[in-house]
This record gives C-alpha cells, sequence and structure tokens, in this order.
C-alpha cells in the first residue's frame, strides 16, 4: 500500500486525524506526527516556521525510512506539504490540502495574530483553553501561541510561497476548501490552483474551518478517490 501522511494545522496535533485514520487505514500505510512545539513536542528556542516543520516532515519520512508519500495537509499542515512538494518534490507522490491560507500579507496577519491572545482565550472560550492546554502539555500553550504569532507576522512580512513559486510545483495536487470557511478565502484558493500545473479543486458543502467540524465520510472519499486514481 502507499504511504500517506497526515499534517495538523497550527495549534493542532496528530491525535485530531483519528477519525480519518479509522476511514482510510485499509486502503494507506497511515502515518501522524506532531510538529515542532505541538502535541507534547519540546518548543524550540529558535522561531517557528514553515521551513521548520517541513524538516520535521523529512526527517519523520527518513528515520521511517518512506522514500516517497502522499501527503495530506489540513490548514497549516497543507502549506507545509506545497513547501516540501516546492523544495523536496521527489518525496511527495500527490498532495492533497484542506482548508490551507496561502495569501499572507501584514493585515492578514495582524487580523489573525488578533485572535492569538491567551488572557482572552481564557476568559471568553475557556473550554478552548483547556483543551489547548491538554493537547500541548507538558508544553505551555500560551508560548506556542505566541511564536505562531510571531511567525505568522513573518509570514505577512515575507511570505514563504510566493503566488509565483507554485508554477514550479508539478506535484499533481487537490485543493480543498469549505463553503463556509471564514480563514481562509476562496479567492486565494483558486489563485493557487490556477498556478499550479498539475491540480484539481475542490469545495466542500457545508463546512467550515475547524477539522473537528468536517464530514470525515466525504473527506475520507474525496482523499482516497484522488490518491487511488
Amino acid at each position: 500500500m502507499q504511504h500517506l501522511l497526515l499534517l495538523h494545522g497550527a495549534f493542532g496535533a496528530k491525535d485530531q486525524f483519528e477519525p480519518l485514520t479509522e476511514k482510510l487505514k485499509d486502503d494507506f500505510i497511515i502515518h501522524t506526527l506532531n510538529f515542532s512545539a505541538h502535541g507534547g513536542t519540546p518548543i524550540p528556542g529558535t522561531s517557528l516556521s514553515i521551513e521548520l516543520y517541513a524538516k520535521d516532515v523529512l526527517h519523520y519520512m527518513l528515520t521511517q525510512n518512506i522514500e516517497q508519500a502522499n501527503i495530506f495537509g489540513y490548514s497549516m499542515g497543507g502549506y507545509v506539504a506545497m513547501y516540501i512538494a516546492k523544495h523536496a518534490a521527489d518525496k511527495v507522490k500527490k498532495n492533497v490540502t484542506l482548508a490551507s491560507k496561502f495569501h499572507w500579507d501584514e493585515t492578514i496577519a495582524a487580523k489573525e495574530v488578533k485572535m492569538l491572545d491567551a488572557a482572552a482565550i481564557e476568559l471568553k472560550v475557556p473550554a478552548f483553553a483547556q483543551q489547548l492546554a491538554a493537547r500541548h502539555a507538558p508544553s505551555d500553550w500560551k508560548l506556542l501561541l505566541q511564536k505562531t504569532a510571531e511567525m505568522m507576522m513573518n509570514l505577512g512580512r515575507n511570505n514563504t510561497l510566493s503566488i509565483n513559486d507554485y508554477n514550479s510545483i508539478a506535484t499533481s495536487s487537490l485543493l480543498m476548501l469549505g463553503d463556509r470557511d471564514k480563514m481562509v478565502t476562496l479567492e486565494e484558493t483558486i489563485a493557487v490552483y490556477k498556478n499550479l500545473p498539475n491540480a484539481q479543486l475542490s469545495v466542500l458543502p457545508n463546512t467550515s474551518h475547524p477539522i473537528e467540524q468536517v464530514d470525515t465520510d466525504m473527506l475520507s472519499y474525496i482523499i482516497r478517490n484522488f490518491l487511488l486514481h
């Protein structure tokens, strides 16, 4: 069977993919991993970045003796998948992204960072704060938010992948976006889709941004159909 890596989003962890793994485990050898600073992995003293997360993936593939794999990346994980396809194309068989924010500028970064106030999260959505604390223990989830905010501001100043970078990504790719996603726009997704030489586009009905709210049956069907045909 083909290898399939599932890459989580910012503030996420590999355990979020357990429902999707159950749906796909009979068709693929499933691999999940936690990015640096996520899911209890140590928070590095250096800055967080897309490049760092790509190194996490390539290091995992090396330790698991995986020469090539399909990648499904949710949100930030999809951006990482595209970065790997750009800089280590031989490692990627096919790419699938969902709800990935590709367009960054200083205005967008500032807007996203405003939502990463740990004190406000504890006050307004304490259940989410508790979830973050549990998901990333024993690491400090508040420090993760701070370092992610810094990463977003860096993306705003200098987007890791420019729109023109996608022209050279030959990897067969499927870009998916929920029709009710309030973080990622259809326009930015289509812009990347049009610049990829070998890509497909899919808009998921009645679907918002959080991975927990995505219809797993629908998602697994689309992933399976794209990767195996």
